[in-house]
């Protein structure tokens, strides 16, 4: 491809990646607003529901997020009665997140949130774990460079 070309919006795969990701976030905003979380929070959830307890630390490293970021969104969602944040009596330093009983409930009203935006995808089974894998791949490489950097 020329140089051109390689400079056109439309062959950047960066761009494709942000209008997809910025598109994708809209399409969950609807069913999202049915259970009263935004996106961040959804994510947030999805990963206590599965570990029960998390340190602000290991939700960060999960979510690809740094505590600047994370901590208001935690404050936001203790402040709607969705987790707990306590202290380590062992390392004061180390906060745990937990759910709340509202929050754990949460989780039953969630689990058609999957389904629906695989529908509204359009992409068939096949289609949804290619793409899946290759941005899995794409995240992993640029980790990689990223831990590199000195």
């Amino acid at each position: 491809m020329d140089k051109d070309k390689m400079l056109r919006l439309d062959n950047q795969l960066c761009f494709l990646i942000y209008a997809g990701s910025r598109a994708m976030t809209r399409m969950y905003k609807s069913l999202l607003d049915t259970l009263g979380v935004t996106y961040p929070q959804y994510l947030v959830l999805l990963v206590l529901w599965e570990e029960k307890k998390a340190s602000v630390k290991k939700l960060g490293s999960r979510l690809h997020l740094d505590s600047g970021t994370l901590t208001p969104l935690l404050k936001r969602m203790e402040s709607a009665g969705l987790l707990s944040r306590e202290r380590s009596v062992d390392d004061e330093r180390k906060v745990y997140i937990r759910l709340t009983e509202k929050g754990g409930k949460l989780k039953s009203k969630a689990y058609d949130v999957p389904e629906q935006m695989m529908c509204k995808s359009g992409l068939t089974m096949e289609q949804y774990l290619q793409l899946k894998s290759g941005l899995e791949a794409l995240l992993h490489n640029i980790k990689k460079i990223d831990a590199s950097k000195p």
